[in-house]
């Protein structure tokens, strides 16, 4: 929104701004904040930074070593619709009390990942458009102690609730772009995405999704890595603070519902310079140039590590089970929707010849996930990468269509929380590339999502009373 601190502080005084909000990310992706007052604000908060305690997010400082200090990054202001008084946002830097970046910022990562880029591929900026899938429910309840556990939804175009007011209720199998009036929600997401635009990201399209009870998809045109991780957790915001604001709630939970279509986040991306995809090659398979097949190789070959960052949570591993549109196995083709990784094949050009990846959820960090992948890309392209050599394809085909002695010749994704967060641990050296993720972040990480995979395996599942308690 703004260029320089002199512009923020003319905007400020000019538009009678009351609130300045302070915003710094967790570890886990969920944002923090604390709220100025905009008449005490001045060049020194922008410059300097203010004190802030990160001991209270988890995976970050301790108690005895909380203090902290944040620096506004100018360029990500925007205005907040849903506080009472004007209120300007900016999304902040975080840094040590001597001034130096902390290595646990994700924001950092992400820094350290475009920098490395600068070196290995002189020129060039990453590229990425995420998809974003999410669920719109007219209320949910939820909760667990040792006497419940227990989740519901409202969802009345499924039939699951009754409504005041007239409406169809979707009886498709199928029901991805469906129109009115079937899209109960398209109003909602409407008023969405205008506010998402306000904030100057620019939205490709959105629609409703394959999930009957009120899935829907948004995507942003194509941005460099920072910008976009900025642009995700913008979305995620406005999405679920409008939904709240008409009387709804939205959530990116990977698979909230049995039975229907979980929510992952595709991500669109490729290097350029001059304009011109550097994954062009009009000879190469589906278009690819060779460093856009080592790219796409480098994705493959970290994609079990890449999932204990992307697929951040034991109900991610519910979307993968067969006979459902989450790809389980490791492989590329052309427009090929089973695929881990698909060339879009309406996009095979010199201007924006790009690779799909398909594999991460809103459980992910945005900044750690978009920087993983940037890094895993880099490594197949410094290594030079043969994604046919190391047998990931090309596969033009429905590959669960194939005997299964043809399958078993596709590797596997893993399927759970503890093999993937191994995996990680296991496969880390690529995200230390360009200094970009440090040891003590990964470690941080690994306990914080080890904890939650604990935390549920020691309770007691729903399903289990079904099956077990008369035994």
């Amino acid at each position: 929104m703004f260029g320089t601190i002199k512009e923020a502080l003319e905007y400020i005084k000019k538009n009678e701004i009351r609130q300045i909000d302070v915003k710094v990310g967790d570890l886990q992706g969920r944002w923090r904040r604390m709220t100025y007052s905009a008449a005490n604000v001045g060049q020194r908060l922008f410059e300097e930074g203010t004190g802030i305690s990160l001991s209270p997010y988890p995976g970050y400082r301790t108690v005895e070593s909380g203090d902290m200090k944040v620096i506004p990054d100018v360029t990500t202001a925007f205005l907040d619709p849903f506080h009472e008084y004007p209120t300007l946002s900016f999304i902040c830097n975080m840094h040590m009390n001597d001034g130096s970046r902390y290595v646990r910022d994700p924001r950092y990562v992400i820094q350290q990942a475009e920098a490395y880029l600068g070196k290995v591929v002189p020129k060039a900026e990453a590229l990425f458009s995420p998809e974003m899938e999410f669920y719109i429910f007219d209320n949910a309840n939820y909760g667990v102690d040792a006497r419940a556990s227990y989740f519901t939804v409202e969802a009345p175009a499924a039939g699951w609730t009754e409504s005041e007011e007239p409406l169809y209720r979707i009886g498709l199998p199928k029901c991805g772009q469906i129109d009115q009036p079937l899209d109960r929600y398209a109003n909602v997401r409407e008023r969405m995405v205008a506010r998402i635009e306000e904030t100057g990201i620019k939205v490709k399209y959105h629609h409703h999704e394959l999930g009957t009870p009120g899935q829907m998809e948004v995507e942003v045109l194509f941005d460099s890595a920072l910008r976009s991780a900025d642009a995700m957790m913008v979305m995620k915001y406005m999405i679920k603070c409008t939904a709240v604001e008409d009387g709804c709630l939205a959530t990116f939970m990977p698979k909230p519902l049995h039975g229907h279509a979980g929510n992952g986040i595709h991500f669109h991306q490729y290097l350029t310079n001059g304009g011109k995809s550097l994954f062009y090659d009009k000879k190469g398979y589906g278009g690819m140039s060779q460093m856009g097949l080592s790219y796409l190789a480098g994705l493959l070959e970290h994609t079990p590590a890449l999932m204990g960052l992307g697929n951040a949570s034991t109900n991610s591993y519910r979307r993968f089970a067969p006979n459902l549109a989450a790809p389980m196995k490791l492989f590329f083709g052309v427009g090929n929707r089973s695929s881990a990784l698909r060339i879009p094949g309406y996009a095979i050009n010199e201007r924006e010849a790009r690779v799909e990846y398909r594999m991460p959820d809103g459980t992910a960090n945005p900044y750690l996930i978009i920087a993983a992948q940037l890094l895993a890309g880099l490594e197949g392209v410094t290594r030079k990468m043969d994604p046919t050599a190391m047998g990931f394809g090309p596969y033009d085909v429905n590959v669960y269509a194939l005997p299964e002695e043809e399958q078993a010749k596709i590797k596997d994704i893993p399927t759970e929380f503890g093999p993937a967060l191994a995996a990680l641990d296991g496969d880390r050296a690529f995200l230390k590339q360009g200094d970009a993720f440090a040891d003590e972040l990964i470690d941080a990480w690994l306990q914080v999502k080890q904890g939650e995979l604990i935390d549920v395996k020691v309770r007691p599942h729903p399903q289990e009373w079904v099956a077990y308690f008369d035994l």
